[in-house]
């Protein structure tokens, strides 16, 4: 669930406008009526774009769901800490055919600059990606000057490998930042309580938290980077989580007035898990009678936005290590199986299922490196650390992957299933 993964790094320091024209889509009209719109002389993606509140495939004129999976391929050994890229070999081969045979169609992609043999690789499959653009969640300020320039730097970074080493025409979206900390959200916005509206370049919001503020102005200056250096531009979001907001629930880590609603930009991304703050509390679903069908369904009919469900999935670490958050690990390999069916009927019979674009699993393989204790962290799998344990499959001694039980199969069942049940 990425809870501790920002907590690692405090460790170390045109065809598409003769289709259809962009419109002003509004979002989240709830919380004091917050708006958010994207200017109508914006242009709108080339490939993936959003139409009706659809992620239509221009090329193909077909509507998009994405049957993703989490991806960051560091192996035992490797660590991002010290701001070390994945290795460039090859492992990308066996990865993404695995990937493949799952039926996965979108990779969710975390490191921001991923070797070329990675693109090689992504060239012989009919796969897309998406590229998540990291932001330092534990921030004093979100809106600091200081805080907006470092950040700025890393999404121009981002955004010229994609085209330097990248595939854009691969590309579906940028993710500006992940999982922002309740403590950082609820400073920010108490240093700035009289900022609340952006009028930029292509983004326009009003009645915002200053959080939001802060990442309306760097989706804006990076929507603009890409259009006037590369003549073009990708869908635009951030992915939050259900901790901090957008639906109201009586266990946010936020104030009722720090709630964040991640509609900035084209879609909404949003990282849900089943065991999560702000799930747990929802009211039943309609036809499972879960609390992620619940969630899902109040999610659904508060936006008109496509809704992707960046993240969900379970850790298979050997004990559940926190009382005060039941679930985050120590789940039996069968049971998360049977989870996953679950998760899958409950976001396709949900009403207003045909809001979700669609579901990414995370993830692919264990990550070793989380959470960055001691220097020496990445060469050792910890029983203790759930974050380490979130993989449909594990790392063989030979670094080879090996299926946790029937996880794999189970996902390929779901997602080999022609389109949305």
């Amino acid at each position: 669930m990425n809870i501790l993964l920002s907590s690692v790094v405090v460790t170390v320091l045109l065809l598409t406008q003769i289709m259809f024209s962009p419109i002003e889509a509004k979002a989240f009209e709830q919380n004091n009526k917050k708006s958010s719109s994207i200017r109508v002389t914006t242009p709108p993606p080339s490939h993936f774009a959003v139409k009706n509140g659809k992620i239509m495939d221009l090329k193909r004129r077909t509507p998009s769901f994405f049957k993703g999976i989490g991806y960051s391929p560091y192996l035992p050994g490797e660590t991002p800490l010290q701001g070390a890229n994945p290795g460039n070999d090859g492992r990308y081969s066996e990865h993404l055919t695995i990937m493949h045979n799952l039926g996965v169609n979108y990779i969710h992609v975390f490191p921001m600059k991923m070797p070329s043999r990675f693109f090689t690789q992504l060239d012989a499959t009919d796969m897309v990606y998406g590229q998540d653009i990291w932001m330092f969640p534990y921030a004093e300020d979100f809106l600091a000057e200081d805080y907006q320039t470092w950040k700025w730097s890393l999404i121009k970074e981002a955004i010229d490998h994609t085209y330097r080493v990248g595939r854009p025409d691969r590309l579906v979206l940028f993710s500006i930042g992940d999982e922002l900390q309740a403590e950082s959200v609820a400073r920010t916005d108490a240093r700035h309580p009289n900022i609340r509206n952006f009028s930029g370049k292509h983004i326009l919001v009003s009645n915002r938290t200053p959080t939001e503020i802060a990442l309306a102005q760097l989706i804006d200056k990076a929507i603009d980077y890409e259009l006037t250096t590369y003549g073009r531009r990708h869908l635009y979001c951030h992915t939050s989580w259900t901790h901090i907001g957008p639906l109201n629930r009586t266990d946010l880590e936020v104030p009722a007035t720090s709630i964040l609603v991640p509609d900035i930009g084209d879609l909404v991304c949003l990282n849900i898990y089943t065991y999560a703050r702000g799930v747990v509390t929802s009211p039943p679903g309609s036809i499972t009678g879960s609390t992620y069908q619940g969630y899902l369904e109040q999610l659904a009919s508060s936006t008109d936005k496509p809704v992707f469900i960046t993240q969900v999935g379970l850790s298979t670490s050997p004990f559940e290590p926190k009382p005060s958050a039941p679930g985050f690990g120590g789940h039996k390999e069968k049971n998360v199986a049977t989870d996953f069916k679950a998760i899958w009927k409950d976001l396709h019979t949900a009403k207003g299922n045909e809001k979700f674009c669609g579901i990414s699993f995370f993830e692919l393989h264990d990550e070793w490196w989380k959470s960055g204790e001691d220097p020496i962290d990445s060469t050792r799998h910890e029983r203790e650390d759930p974050e380490e344990w979130f993989g449909l499959f594990q790392i063989g001694p030979d670094h080879h992957l090996i299926p946790k039980g029937n996880i794999p199969a189970t996902l390929r069942s779901l997602y080999k299933t022609t389109g949305k049940p």
